[in-house]
């Protein structure tokens, strides 16, 4: 250092003590508007030492080295100026001139990113939270998860990928509105799914239920074969279009009794203009694929677009329905085709004859499989009566299945011959443990005899149908009395349908077949006190009214004005199931109505 610069810094020395303590500024370090008052005292502190040692403690809590970064560049705020310092020491001369004429520096306002030493640092603890959330010391206890199922993909249904399945929904609505949805596979039959729902209904199993096709915009059903697909039929249906679950006697009955199904002088071949099909050969030529039968006959046809109908004669062969141009003819010249069998159904029409101003009750359809809800694809027809009707239908069912039918026909046949035969009805081993009791003397004895024990068990069936006069202490007759039990036992009866009305009663009739012996009960509506039978022979549904007679008084009931008397309708079902009597017929079919 030479003469001028050591007297350069006495003179910077003494100029500087001369000034006030509070306008002293330190070259790095700035004061603020309240550090300039008076009662506010602050330590000597070493700026850069300190800035060390928090970065020092800082790089062991983050460890990262972008906060450590920005600690060095706060810490590091008067490297500038210490430029400018060395910068001064090489050119004394010019730096001695900028001192003496630039005046004092005033302090720089506060700066956002570089905070005052002065003044606590804001430190971000983020980054630390998260550090000190995964490194929780292995001391503590892992609470288990209540609800493993919603958490591993595996279990849960919400977190777990979709699964395709071939299953599909499909719900069968019952006779009372009630319904119900069920989960069936693609492959599952018509009958399967009937077979599902008796055992999901807790109904009988007697191979008469079936599942019927509904569709309710075009008022037409049909019963559904045992052999066809539900997946299948349900992807043609429309949206309001749904399943009924419902039984049809007449399902196979053509198999039973064909004489009833197909009169004699609507079946012919088609070979032969004058000849006609031996009965005994008759479900043989119509089973048989080689075998040409057809069935003819006059036919009211709805013409399209229009509410008018053409009798016309028609032809069902199993190439299609076809119908003649003129009169009666069945050369091919003379034929044109209304409707092939492969790509169509047949089925019933469920309203009105006023609806389609059609000439007679005894309408039905043929509708293309592809046809949801459009109507002017519907080949409306309309028979002479109920017999020749049948005939049609049926006919269009043998010829588009053939064999099919009486493969599903045979099932349930094979399934009895297949039982083993038992002298006795199978019972459970609770029934089996039972033993017959007599209670009449002081104590009770087993009955060992077999002949005994058959007749104490017929006596206590039929002691509820006996009257006696046990009377109560008040005079009046026992709330348990038989004869009170016997004017309500039959509402128990899956045959007796209460106040059902006369056309109510028709359309259940027919809707479970026409067979012979199909019957219910109902109550009168023109006697309070009585009821009728409604009973279908030979297509034809009757009714009989049950009239109640007082002998010696008690009440009974009869149907030939009191030649025959039972205690209770029971009874009289019963005994018409065993014998004809007056009726046309034995009672053979209960209608059934089954809820879901």
């Amino acid at each position: 250092m030479d003469v001028f610069e050591a007297q350069s810094v006495a003179e910077n020395m003494d100029r500087t003590s001369a000034r006030r303590p509070e306008e002293l500024i330190v070259p790095g370090f700035q004061r603020s508007a309240n550090q300039n008052l008076p009662h506010h005292h602050e330590d000597d502190v070493d700026l850069e030492q300190l800035v060390n040692d928090m970065n020092s403690s800082m790089e062991s809590v983050y460890s990262t080295q972008a906060d450590t970064a920005r600690l060095l560049n706060n810490g590091h705020a008067a490297a500038p100026h210490q430029h400018h310092q060395q910068q001064q020491q090489h050119h004394p001369g010019h730096g001695q001139a900028h001192r003496r004429h630039t005046p004092p520096l005033l302090p720089s306002p506060p700066s956002r990113d570089r905070p005052r030493p002065s003044q606590p640092m804001h430190i971000h603890a983020v980054r630390c939270l998260q550090k000190k959330h995964l490194l929780r010391p292995a001391s503590l206890p892992a609470i288990p998860n209540p609800f493993p199922e919603l958490c591993s993909p595996d279990g849960s249904p919400v977190l777990c990928p979709l699964q395709t399945s071939n299953d599909h929904i499909v719900k069968v609505w019952s006779e009372d509105g009630a319904g119900k949805a069920v989960e069936i596979p693609a492959h599952m039959t018509a009958r399967d799914l009937c077979q599902l729902l008796v055992y999901k209904s807790h109904c009988v199993d007697d191979n008469a239920w079936t599942l019927v096709e509904h569709h309710h915009a075009l008022g037409l059903e049909r019963c559904l074969e045992d052999h066809e697909l539900v997946v299948q039929v349900q992807a043609s249906m429309s949206s309001d279009s749904k399943f009924l679950f419902r039984k049809n006697y007449a399902k196979y009955e053509f198999f039973r009794n064909p004489l009833n199904f197909f009169p004699e002088q609507m079946v012919a071949w088609c070979q032969e203009s004058d000849g006609s099909i031996p009965q005994s050969q008759l479900l043989q030529n119509f089973l048989n694929s080689s075998s040409c039968p057809e069935i003819q006959g006059y036919l009211h046809v709805k013409e399209p677009g229009r509410r008018s109908w053409k009798k016309l004669y028609m032809f069902l062969r199993r190439s299609g329905l076809y119908y003649s141009t003129k009169g009666t003819s069945k050369e091919p010249r003379h034929l044109q085709l209304l409707s092939d069998l492969e790509d169509s159904n047949i089925f019933t029409v469920i309203t009105g004859r006023k609806l389609h101003n059609a000439p007679t009750d005894y309408h039905f359809c043929i509708k293309p499989s592809k046809v949801t809800s459009d109507g002017k694809e519907l080949k409306m027809l309309c028979a002479e009566d109920e017999q020749s009707r049948t005939c049609w239908m049926t006919a269009f069912r043998l010829l588009k299945y053939g064999i099919l039918l009486y493969q599903s026909y045979n099932v349930p046949q094979q399934r009895k011959s297949n039982l083993p035969p038992f002298s006795a009805p199978v019972r459970s081993a609770s029934e089996n443990s039972l033993v017959a009791m007599d209670f009449s003397g002081r104590t009770g004895r087993v009955i060992e005899n077999p002949l005994e024990a058959q007749s104490a068990a017929l006596e206590e069936g039929q002691s509820w149908r006996k009257r006696s006069q046990r009377m109560n202490v008040l005079g009046s007759p026992s709330p348990l009395h038989p004869s009170s039990l016997s004017t309500v036992i039959h509402r128990t009866q899956i045959w007796f349908h209460g106040r059902v009305v006369r056309e109510d009663a028709h359309k259940m009739i027919i809707q479970q077949g026409q067979v012979d012996g199909l019957f219910l009960l109902r109550d009168s509506q023109s006697n309070p006190k009585a009821f009728v039978l409604t009973l279908c022979h030979h297509q034809k549904i009757k009714h009989f009214q049950i009239l109640p007679c007082e002998e010696d008084g008690q009440v009974f009931f009869s149907l030939d004005d009191g030649a025959t008397k039972f205690t209770d309708l029971i009874h009289l079902v019963e005994f018409y199931q065993l014998n004809r009597g007056l009726l046309p017929c034995k009672l053979k079919h209960p209608c059934t109505a089954v809820a879901l």
